[in-house]
Parts: C-alpha cells; sequence; structure tokens
C-alpha cells in the first residue's frame, strides 16, 4: 500500500493539536485534509471518501461519538477507518464507548507520533485486508450465482447449511428459502433407493469429510434427475475441519446418453449376430444346389432337379443382394448421400411393383392379399424405384410378421386435397405399446411368430422411415396391441388424381435374342464371368472373357465386340481408366461399355459416365436390366 495515495480526514476543532497531527501525517506521506466540526466533517466524508478519518471526540456541533456512528451507519461510508481521539485524559468507560460507537481504535493523549503512526498503518493494513476479503467474497458469490452446478458450505460437526448456490432450485426443484426453513431438505429429495447411502456417508460426516458420489433426486413434478455430488474438507489454520464443501452437477443427460450408449451396442451386438446369420442362411442352399447341378446326370427327373436346382440359386442370391442392398441404402442415409431421381409416379404402378417384389414370400406364407385402390389414378412426385421399395419392405414385414395363412390387405386412399395415404395392415403378431416408440430405430427387431425363424436385419422400417421423409411424407405405425395385428401408413403429398384413361402406357420389357451381338466380359471374378457368358450364350450372345485388362485391346481388335461388360475393381487398374483409355482410342470409342460392379452409389454412377460408360449395372444384376444395357 502506497501512503501518497491514501486520503486521511483530521477531525479537532483545537488548531495546535490539529497542526501537530498534520504535521505527523503529512511528515509520514499521507495525504491530510482537515475539519473543525462534526457537520463539515461529515460532509467531507461524503464528497471526498477517505480512507481513514482521525477523529476527535469533542466537537463544538456534534459529539465525536455521534459522527462516527452516522459515518458507520451509512452504507457509503461505512468501510471507512475511523481513529477516535482525546485531547484529555480518558478512562476506560470513556474508551469503551467509543469502540461500541463503532470506532475502529481509540487513542487518548498525549499521543507520542510513531504511537499515531503505528496504528494509522495498522487499520489501513486492516482496511486493505477487508476490502480484499470482501472482493474475493463478491467474485466468489458472482462465479456460485452464475454456475449450473449447485455450490453448498456445511458447518463441522453439525452439518448445518451455511450457504447453497440459486442452483438449488433449478436442479432440486426447490427454492433456496425453503432449505432455509427446513435445512434437511435436499436430503428427503433424494431418491428414496440411494437415500440411506447418502444419509449414511453424512453421518460420517466428521472423520469422512470428502467423497465422490452419483444419486437420484426427486423433483416435486414427479420428474428424477441424476446428480454428481462432491465433497471436500475446508481446514482452518490448526489443520482442523471446521467446513465442507460441496459441488453437486446435474448429469441426467450424461445417464441419458450412457443408457443409449448402452443400447445401441446392444443392438449392434444383435445386429452383428443377425448379419452373420442372414448372410450364412443363403449361403448353405445354394452350396447345395450348386452341388445338385454338379451330380445331376441325363436320368429320369435331371431337368426338374436341375431346373429347382438354379430357382434355389436365383432365390438366396435375391436374397443376399436385398441385404447388401439394406446395408448400402442406411450406409447413404447415415452420411446423407442418397439421392431421389424424382418424376412424375403413377400410385397404381409403384404399387404393383411393390406387389411383384412381396409377391413370393406372401404366396409362401399362404397369406390373402387385398388390395384397394381408388378408381382413379393417383400420382405424386417422387422416385419410383424408391417408392415401391418402400411400399415393398412394409408387404414383406406384413407376410413375414403374420402366422401362415394370415390376410394383408394394401389400401391407397386420399386422406386431405393434398396428400395420399397408403396403409398396409395384417392380422399378425401386432406391437406391444412400449415398441411402438422404437419400432423405427435403427437394427430394431420385434419377436416372429412362432410358426416363423427370426430373419432381416432390423433396417427395414426406418428405412423406409427415412424414405418416406426424404419425400416430403412421414410413416406411421399402429397397433392394439399383441396378437392383434399391425398397420404402417405412409403419407404422401399427392400431385393430382386423373382418370384411368390418362395414365401412360408402360414400356414393354426388352426381348431376350441376341441376334448373335458380340460381346467381350472383363471381370476378375472368373465364376461370375463364365456364369454371365453362359446365360448371355443361351439368349443368343456371341461372348469373349477375359480378367487380364491388358488383353482388351488385343480381344477387341481381334473379335470387334459391340459391347464390353467391364469389371470395376480390376487389379493393377480401375475400370474406370480402362474406360477412358478405350474411349481416347478412335477405332474403339464406338463400343458400347457397361459398367458391372459392386460400386451402386450416385457418386459411381456419376465416375462411370464421366470415364465413358454408357451404362451401368450393380452386381448382381438382374437378366432383364442386362439385356437393356447390352442393347442401349
Amino acid at each position: 500500500m502506497k501512503a501518497q495515495s491514501t486520503l486521511i480526514l483530521n477531525v479537532d476543532d483545537n488548531d495546535g493539536a490539529r497542526y501537530a497531527k498534520n504535521r505527523i501525517l503529512q511528515g509520514a506521506g499521507f495525504e491530510v485534509v482537515e475539519a473543525t466540526n462534526g457537520t463539515d466533517a461529515l460532509d467531507m466524508v461524503r464528497r471526498l471518501a477517505p480512507a481513514l478519518v482521525l477523529l476527535d471526540v469533542k466537537l463544538p456541533d456534534i459529539n465525536g461519538i455521534e459522527v462516527c456512528r452516522r459515518i458507520k451507519e451509512n452504507p457509503d461510508s461505512s468501510m471507512v477507518l475511523v481513529l477516535q481521539t482525546s485531547a484529555a485524559l480518558t478512562g476506560r468507560a470513556d474508551k469503551i464507548r467509543g469502540l461500541e460507537g463503532g470506532a475502529d481504535n481509540y487513542l487518548a493523549a498525549p499521543i507520542e507520533a510513531d504511537e499515531l503512526i503505528a496504528n494509522v498503518n495498522a487499520l489501513l493494513r486492516m482496511r486493505q485486508t477487508q476490502v480484499e476479503l470482501r472482493d474475493s467474497e463478491e467474485r466468489f458469490r458472482q462465479i456460485t450465482d452464475n454456475i449450473d452446478d449447485v455450490f453448498w458450505m456445511f458447518a463441522v460437526p453439525e452439518g448445518g447449511v451455511v450457504y447453497v448456490s440459486p442452483a438449488y432450485a433449478d436442479i432440486w426443484g426447490r427454492s433456496v428459502e425453503s432449505l432455509r426453513q427446513q435445512p434437511g431438505g435436499w436430503l428427503e429429495a433424494v431418491h428414496p433407493d440411494d437415500r440411506a447411502r447418502v444419509q449414511e456417508r453424512w453421518g460420517r460426516l466428521p472423520e469422512a469429510p470428502h467423497y465422490d458420489d452419483e444419486f437420484r433426486i426427486c423433483a416435486p413434478d414427479g420428474g428424477v434427475r441424476w446428480v454428481r455430488d462432491r465433497l471436500f474438507p475446508v481446514r482452518d489454520q490448526r489443520g482442523q475441519v471446521y467446513r465442507v464443501a460441496r459441488v453437486t452437477s446435474d448429469i441426467s443427460g450424461r445417464k441419458e446418453m450412457e443408457a443409449l450408449l448402452r443400447v445401441a451396442d446392444r443392438n449392434k451386438n444383435q445386429f452383428l449376430a443377425t448379419l452373420a446369420h442372414e448372410l450364412r442362411n443363403p449361403l448353405s442352399p445354394i452350396r447345395n444346389a450348386a452341388a445338385l447341378l454338379g451330380a445331376t446326370g441325363d436320368g429320369p427327373g435331371a431337368g426338374e432337379r436341375q431346373a429347382r436346382a438354379r430357382e434355389v440359386i436365383t432365390r438366396q442370391v435375391d436374397h443376399l443382394a436385398h441385404l447388401v442392398d439394406d446395408l448400402l441404402d442406411v450406409a447413404r442415409i447415415s452420411e446423407g448421400k442418397i439421392v431421389l431421381r424424382t418424376e412424375d409416379v403413377d400410385l397404381g404402378a409403384v404399387v404393383s411393383q411393390a406387389i411383384e417384389t412381396a409377391g413370393p414370400l406372401i404366396s409362401a406364407r399362404k397369406h390373402q392379399l387385398g388390395v384397394h385402390l381408388p378408381p382413379e389414378a393417383v400420382w405424386v412426385s417422387g422416385d419410383p424405384v424408391r417408392l415401391a421399395q418402400s411400399i415393398g419392405n412394409l408387404l414383406h414385414n406384413a407376410a413375414k410378421f403374420t402366422p401362415t395363412g394370415g390376410r394383408i390387405d394394401l389400401s391407397v386412399s386420399l386422406a386431405q386435397e393434398d396428400h395420399v395415404r397408403i396403409a398396409v395392415r395384417d392380422n399378425g403378431i401386432g406391437i406391444a405399446e412400449d415398441n411402438l416408440a422404437r419400432i423405427f430405430g435403427m437394427f430394431t427387431q420385434v419377436d416372429v411368430p412362432p410358426d416363423r425363424a427370426p430373419e432381416g436385419l432390423g433396417i427395414g422400417l426406418s428405412l423406409v422411415s427415412h424414405l418416406v421423409e426424404l419425400h416430403g411424407g412421414r410413416l406411421e405405425a399402429d397397433s392394439p396391441g399383441i396378437g392383434l395385428g399391425s398397420t404402417f401408413t405412409m403419407e404422401l403429398p399427392l400431385l393430382r388424381v386423373a382418370s384411368l384413361g390418362d395414365v401412360p402406357a408402360q414400356s414393354t420389357q426388352p426381348g431376350s435374342d441376341g441376334s448373335g451381338m458380340r460381346v467381350l466380359l472383363v471381370d476378375d471374378n472368373v465364376d461370375a464371368m463364365e456364369m454371365m457368358s453362359f446365360l448371355l450364350a443361351e439368349m443368343g450372345y456371341e461372348t469373349q472373357m477375359t480378367s487380364d485388362a491388358s488383353q482388351i485391346e488385343e480381344l477387341v481388335q481381334r473379335h470387334q465386340p459391340q459391347v464390353i461388360v467391364l469389371d470395376i475393381g480390376l487389379p493393377g487398374v480401375d475400370g474406370y481408366e480402362v474406360a477412358r483409355r478405350l474411349k481416347k482410342n478412335p477405332a474403339m470409342s464406338g463400343i458400347r461399355l457397361v459398367a458391372h460392379t459392386g460400386y451402386g452409389s450416385p457418386e459411381d454412377r456419376r465416375r462411370a459416365q464421366e470415364a465413358g460408360f454408357d451404362a451401368h449395372l450393380v452386381k448382381p444384376a438382374e437378366l432383364a436390366d442386362l439385356e437393356n444395357a447390352l442393347k442401349g
């Protein structure tokens, strides 16, 4: 503390005494102003705010003790130090009166210079400590008043609340005032299952004044919050614990996230187990059917057995392709990469395509399917493939979760002037009420009927929900309960309604006569390439094969193919580079290029088009799609 910055007010009506004290104080480096009566002294305290008032007791107008009382009772000047002095010998009772009047110290004449300076410095040091303590308390209060955690201070050993921050009202749902009236109210709000443990800890407060625990609090509205509670000892100069500081944090969000992560982890494990099961299931019949094709001779029934084996392989491959497509769609949705190919769509045609997709399972399960369409043609704006996929998934789910010989109804109706509703209703196993809220969650599965083995990856409904939302619609599920069936309803924005005569004719499927068209197949998967070659040969195409990209130019020159079906993922070089190389060669630039790949995202299609491919097929390609791609 610098004395030069400290202002002292010297109040004394005796000119000589006042002069002497002025000289002593100024000699010690203090700035001094003076007053000769109580009235002026009070005015100067208000205007100048001195650090200390050196105040004589006997003044001509107002007694010095009364001046001191007024200084101390005014909030604006209560921190001003008052050192009272008396020019005459003063008894013990007079000193007591002065100190009780609010004086910070009392000196009686004769006053030595060094005694006066020592008292003034001692009082100024005390004032500086008080100011720092007050500032520290104010900073502490500002911090605790503005944090989300509850800060507490408790006395030890009695455990009474000394201080609690305003956040108590937010977390406990009770006012700070109620805690003052009922100090144990915070403990009564602890969840009954946790209260005994918390109470036991507080019973050991004197010998164990620290802990870190988590427990629940019951709010007055019935809600439950999770909190983290930490206790720290506060020790005095002797090292004794006389207070405990406590910090309580609301961790409800963290607990909720932990619960969601546990559910997600369980779903992940269930999904991986189901995925392994689903991928293995088709492999066994495919292997057996392949063995049957290899073992079948020319005896009676050989043709029928071969046909049956081919049907099994085709069906199981379709199933595997469906699983892979669903997985890829989920990945695209999670990355926001699904792009709709929007056009005006006749909903009747989409429904027919969806029924065709789900028809084999519905027939296999011996279900009755009722289809109820409006008399008009209903048009929406959307991606016909994705809409058919969505309706087909709902039909597939209905067939799967309905016991054999059940009933499924698909209806299309105009919900409002601007929306159309597609509902798929079944009389299957139904959905429990607590499952309705999570039925569209990723990897969520419910029990299947007893006559049906579990199947599927638990992503179908989530996928449908996302696809419907991308079309500006919504998907809802409803069920009266277990065993009472379910209804899934898609609602889409309506584009227009037209009479059936206005519906444009559907294009016909291309023929299967290859008419000797020359096709070069390039793929490092020799088995897949040979099977495609056999199929194309049966359809009248003339095929050549290679798994080595470096041989393409030589084979082209020798066989002059009209079409090259090219795999993208070739060893050593990718199909995009091969396509660019072929298109740059004037002698080969006119050959039609068809990409046949396992990569089917919109980005993959864009890259294929930029590389010069004329068509893009995703493995395993449908035969009709392959023919379309070959003929252009």
